[in-house]
C-alpha cells in the first residue's frame, strides 16, 4: 500500500521542496484542491509559482533550515532534490516523513476512478499528449501530467474536476513503480538508463512489476509489434489489450496513407472500423502512439468521434519535431530524441519529407548512455546528410568514463564536432540552403541553436 495515502486528508499539512517545478506545482494545486494545507520553497520565482501564490498557496523562495516547522505533517521532494538539501536534512532531523513526487502522485491516482499510465522507453510524451486531446475532445475534464509541455494546455500538466487522470509513466529509477494504473500502457522496451538498470533483462522485469500493478478489472495496452515488450509482460499470464500494425493485435491501423507530414488511417478494433483517423505529425512511430492513446481512450469509454476529433487536433508536443521557423529557406525543427531508437524513428518519419539535404545537429544526453549505446549512436547519426555535434549534456553525470562527442565525429561520416554553441550556429549560417532540414535533436538545451539561427539577429555572446 502507499505510504502517502493516509496523509491525503483534509486539514494535512505539507511542505513541497522544489514546488515550482513542471511535476511540483500541479501536486501542490491537486493537494490543495483536496483539502489539504500546503506550501512550498523554490530556488527562484516563475510562472509556476506566480500561479500558486495566486491560488493561496504560500511559497518560500530559498531553500532553507527554518523553512521546516514542526506542525507539518509531510514533507515532499522532487527526484533532484537530496538527502544534503537543508529542508530535507531538518525534516529528518525532526522526524517528519519525507515522500518523493512520484508517491505522491500515486497515492492521489487511488482517488481516481480512471487512472491512466502511460510507459516506455520511447513515444511517453507524444502519447500522453494525444491521449488528452482525446479525453479532453470527450469532455472528461482530465488531470494530466506530461513530460513536456502540450500547446493545447499552455503548459506540461492540467488539474481538472473529472475523474480520470492521465500520467506520463518513467521507468528511471524505477519510478513508476509508485504508480497504480486502472489503464497501463507499455508503448515499446529498450534498453537505456543503464546508468540505473543493469541491463535490458533487468528493464523488462521493471515493465512487468509496472504492469503487475493494474488489476485484473483494469486494461493493460501493449504493443503487440514489440518483442522486448511482448516477453516482459508474458510472465503474468493475463488477458490484454494489443496494437500494432496488423491484424493479429486487438487495435491496428489498416491502409496508412502519407501526405507530407499527415497520416491517414483506419483504425480497426475487434475486427470492424473504429474511427477514421488523420495525424497532423509525421511517421509510422506516431501512427503506433496514435494507436496506445485510442485504446487508453477506448478503455476509458471515449467515443469514436472524440477519438477521430481529438488526434485530428493533435500537432505535437513541445519538442517533439517542433517547427522552430526558417532560416535562408531551409526548415528548422527541434526534437527531443536522445536514444539511438528515437533517433530511428525521427529520421525515418523525415526521410520521405522531400528535402534536400538533412542536416542534424545532435547533443548526446548524459555520458553513460553515450558510451552504453555508442555504435547504435553511429548507425543513426551516420544516416543524416551531415551531422553536427555538440558536448554531451551532463545533466545528473560526472564524466568518470573519458567520452565526448568527438568520438562520435570521428566514427561518423561528414560530421563535424564544435565544444560550443556559437560556433554551431555560426557553421549553420553558413551552411544552410533552401530545401534543407535543419534539426536539432536532445534532451539538453540543444534546442537553443534553432531559436538563435531562425531569430534575427544573431546574438552570440548569449549562446
Amino acid at each position: 500500500m502507499n505510504r502517502f495515502a493516509e496523509y491525503i486528508r483534509p486539514g494535512a499539512r505539507g511542505h513541497l521542496v522544489g514546488i515550482g517545478g513542471v511535476s511540483m506545482s500541479p501536486l501542490a494545486e491537486v493537494l490543495s484542491g483536496m483539502g489539504l494545507y500546503i506550501r512550498g520553497s523554490d530556488i527562484r520565482d516563475g510562472d509556476n509559482v506566480a500561479r500558486l501564490r495566486k491560488k493561496g498557496i504560500d511559497v518560500l523562495i530559498g531553500h532553507r533550515t527554518e523553512n521546516i516547522t514542526p506542525e507539518l505533517d509531510f514533507v515532499v521532494r522532487t527526484a533532484a532534490v537530496h538527502d544534503d538539501n537543508p529542508e530535507i536534512a531538518a525534516a529528518h532531523a525532526l522526524g517528519i516523513p519525507v515522500f518523493e513526487r512520484t508517491e505522491a502522485w500515486g497515492a492521489i491516482m487511488l482517488d481516481y476512478k480512471n487512472a491512466i499510465c502511460i510507459s516506455g522507453t520511447h513515444g511517453k510524451t507524444t502519447t500522453t499528449s494525444m491521449t488528452t486531446h482525446i479525453l479532453m475532445a470527450a469532455q472528461m475534464d482530465p488531470t494530466v501530467m506530461i513530460g513536456g509541455t502540450l500547446p493545447l494546455l499552455h503548459a506540461g500538466h492540467r488539474v481538472g474536476q473529472g475523474d480520470t487522470i492521465i500520467m506520463e509513466s518513467c521507468e528511471y529509477c524505477n519510478s513508476f513503480l509508485n504508480f497504480y494504473p486502472t489503464v497501463g500502457v507499455i508503448l515499446d522496451i529498450e534498453a537505456d538508463h543503464l546508468d540505473f538498470f543493469k541491463d535490458l533483462a533487468d528493464i523488462q522485469n521493471s515493465f512487468c512489476e509496472f504492469a503487475s500493478h493494474v488489476p485484473p478489472n483494469g486494461t493493460l495496452i501493449v504493443n503487440m509489434d514489440d518483442a522486448n515488450t511482448m516477453e516482459a509482460v508474458r510472465p503474468l499470464g493475463r488477458e490484454m489489450l494489443t496494437f500494432g500494425l496488423t491484424d493479429a493485435a486487438d487495435l491496428w491501423a489498416k491502409d496508412i496513407r502519407y501526405l507530407g507530414t499527415r497520416s491517414d488511417f483506419d483504425v480497426m478494433y475487434h475486427g470492424s472500423v473504429f474511427t477514421h483517423v488523420t495525424l497532423h505529425v509525421p511517421g509510422l512511430h506516431n501512427v503506433k502512439n496514435a494507436l496506445a492513446a485510442c485504446a487508453a481512450a477506448i478503455s476509458v469509454g471515449c467515443d469514436p468521434l472524440s477519438v477521430k476529433y481529438g488526434l485530428a487536433a493533435f500537432n505535437g508536443a513541445g519538442r517533439r519535431f517542433e517547427f522552430k521557423g526558417k532560416f535562408n529557406g531551409a526548415d528548422v525543427y527541434d526534437d527531443y530524441a536522445h536514444h539511438p531508437g528515437e533517433l530511428k524513428a525521427l529520421l525515418d518519419a523525415t526521410e520521405t519529407l522531400g528535402y534536400k539535404r538533412r542536416i542534424v545537429v545532435f547533443q548526446p544526453h548524459t555520458y553513460s548512455r553515450t558510451k552504453a549505446l555508442f555504435e547504435d549512436f553511429i548507425l543513426q547519426l551516420g544516416r543524416a546528410d551531415m551531422t553536427i555535434l555538440a558536448e554531451i549534456y551532463a545533466a545528473r553525470e560526472q564524466n568518470t568514463v573519458g567520452i565526448s562527442s568527438r568520438d562520435l565525429a570521428v566514427r561518423i561520416p561528414n560530421a563535424m564536432y564544435f565544444d560550443n554553441f556559437a560556433e554551431i550556429v555560426k557553421t549553420l549560417r553558413f551552411i544552410a540552403a533552401p530545401g534543407d532540414l535543419i534539426l536539432t535533436i536532445g534532451a539538453g538545451d540543444i534546442y537553443k541553436v534553432g531559436e538563435q539561427l531562425t531569430a534575427q539577429p544573431v546574438n552570440f555572446e548569449e549562446l
